[in-house]
């Protein structure tokens, strides 16, 4: 078992162990059950029924099918709560590197990730690992009893026994090649296709429906052929196992074979042998031909700790410093970087508290991205950000976004009830303050009213109500705007302009200004260009 899995999910270590001791007492009772139906036979041929013997060998037969079932159902349990566990710490992983994270198709790759590649540990964790542990277990147990049954039978089997996993690895490494192989085309598979979904409705606007589901079979046919590449390396290599396990059975049977017949051997140490030769070789194989099976699985495993083990940005959560009652924010020569190039240059400005302002600038300068780091979804490449002179990296991330309320331009909401999606922010709220908090953000629709994923069946603006309604609720003493009158109609902007100027009173505002509706709302204008930070004077907002 990879060490990883055992030290981030602790649970599953009691059963991994169980799994180790139902292999030993498998292969005790493999011994067991062949010296039992040896001496069975041996007796048989003299005429002669030695029924103390049957009696072992139904015991040890009985015995093994317990074991196996046992090993099975821990197997199984096992892989549940290794995945449900991994899954759990994808989840909060996606939640401390923020949003900005699963741009592009990453999004995709994580949801296959965590769905289908996830699942094929099962392959590894109920086929592959228990036939690890009995091919470590069996094979030990085999030749100890062979060398006190024939010394020369004992070495037989240990010189040919390596011969399995050698030719094993061999293939291995191909089938590692064509299996991370096959789950690239998997993983672009899927980001793919959960993007075209996403975008359908713009995608049939601009007529581009049929090119891009021509797109997603071509990727299809390529995932199709990486799989069928994959799958003849291991019907091959099936093969090459059973021959050599085959051959190597022999070599231990033909000298068995001859010296009976030159009588040097007794018939119950032959058919000792003849019986224990081939379980000795048999878990080999087994593990052999099911780690075929299993890379996809492991590469899955690969790809989860990858993510796991990367340093998430703005995680650091060591509590103390100033997260209530702070009185300034200051962002001290800060610079955002991400795949394309620097979102922010040396970027220094001041937040004090009850301040309220406004972030100009062209689409892409790098207004959002102040957001994101105060949020703690982006860390800063370089410079430092200040609450009170402490950096915003040394303060307990959970309790700093507690006092944070966050309006973006397209609020998320869930197959859910409206009372459920405002209460997001607040668990804990009674339905009154939820009411309360959708009748200050003017939403007019009833919050026992279920709506669909991503707020399906309302409109765009009451989308961005049901938000401002979280943010009411939420009560927070520092509110962030993303452009929240983006893409609304002159209604609904005037509803939404009044909503945010209530919830803006009284508290610290720091908002993305496209539309100059907004700018009346604050007292301060930053302008953002190339992500470079300028202040001009503004007059004070009524």
């Amino acid at each position: 078992m990879d060490p990883r899995v055992l030290r981030r999910v602790p649970a599953a270590r009691a059963q991994f162990a169980l799994l180790g001791a139902l292999a030993v007492a498998t292969a005790g009772l493999i011994v067991a059950g062949a010296t039992a139906l040896a001496t069975v036979l041996a007796a048989a041929a003299e005429g002669r029924l030695d029924r103390g013997a049957l009696a072992w060998f139904v015991a040890a037969v009985a015995g093994r099918a317990l074991t196996a079932w046992a090993q099975g159902a821990v197997a199984v349990r096992a892989a549940a709560t290794v995945k449900a566990a991994l899954r759990g710490e994808l989840l909060g992983a996606v939640g401390q590197r923020g949003p900005g994270w699963l741009s592009g198709q990453r999004a995709g790759e994580l949801a296959t990730l965590a769905g289908r590649g996830l699942d094929a540990l099962d392959d590894y964790i109920t086929g592959y690992l228990p036939q690890m542990l009995l091919g470590a277990a069996v094979p030990v147990a085999v030749l100890a009893r062979l060398a006190f049954a024939d010394w020369g039978s004992a070495l037989i089997v240990a010189a040919t026994l390596p011969l399995i996993p050698v030719f094993a690895i061999l293939v291995g490494w191909q089938t590692e090649a064509a299996t991370r192989r096959q789950w690239r085309r998997l993983a672009l598979l899927g980001g793919h296709f959960l993007d075209m979904v996403a975008g359908l409705p713009t995608l049939r606007a601009f007529g581009r429906a049929r090119a891009q589901a021509a797109a997603v079979r071509r990727l299809a046919g390529e995932h199709r052929l990486a799989t069928m590449r994959t799958l003849r390396i291991a019907f091959l290599s099936a093969l090459v196992l059973e021959l050599v396990a085959t051959l190597s059975v022999a070599l231990v049977a033909v000298p068995i074979g001859l010296r009976l017949l030159d009588g040097g051997l007794t018939l119950g140490t032959a058919l000792l042998v003849l019986l224990l030769a081939p379980e000795a070789y048999l878990p080999l194989r087994a593990a052999g031909a099911k780690f075929h099976a299993s890379m996809a699985g492991l590469t899955a495993l690969d790809e989860t700790f990858t993510i796991l083990d990367a340093a998430p940005a703005g995680t650091d959560q060591r509590a103390g410093g100033p997260v209530g009652a702070w009185r300034e924010i200051r962002f001290e020569n800060v610079t955002v970087e991400y795949d394309r190039g620097a979102a922010l240059r040396d970027a220094t400005l001041t937040i004090r508290r009850g301040d309220r302002v406004a972030l100009v600038g062209p689409s892409g300068a790098g207004k959002s991205t102040i957001l994101a780091v105060l949020l703690g979804f982006v860390a800063p490449a370089s410079g430092r950000v200040l609450v009170d002179g402490v950096d915003l990296r040394d303060l307990d991330i959970d309790a700093w976004r507690a006092g944070l309320a966050w309006v973006p331009q397209r609020p998320h909401l869930f197959a859910a009830t409206l009372a459920d999606n405002i209460r997001l922010g607040a668990p804990e709220a009674t339905d009154e303050a939820v009411r309360e908090a959708a009748s200050l953000a003017v939403l007019p629709v009833p919050v026992e009213t279920v709506v669909g994923e991503r707020g399906h069946g309302l409109s765009s603006g009451q989308r961005q109500r049901v938000a401002l309604a979280r943010a009411f609720l939420r009560d927070p003493a520092l509110l962030l705007l993303d452009e929240p009158t983006a893409r609304l109609d002159p209604a609904s902007e005037a509803a939404v302009l009044a909503a945010t100027q209530r919830l803006a009173h009284g508290r610290t505002v720091l908002m993305v200004a496209h539309r100059p509706a907004m700018l009346p709302l604050a007292d301060r204008t930053i302008t953002v260009q190339d992500g470079q930070v300028t202040e001009r004077a503004t007059e004070a907002a009524a």
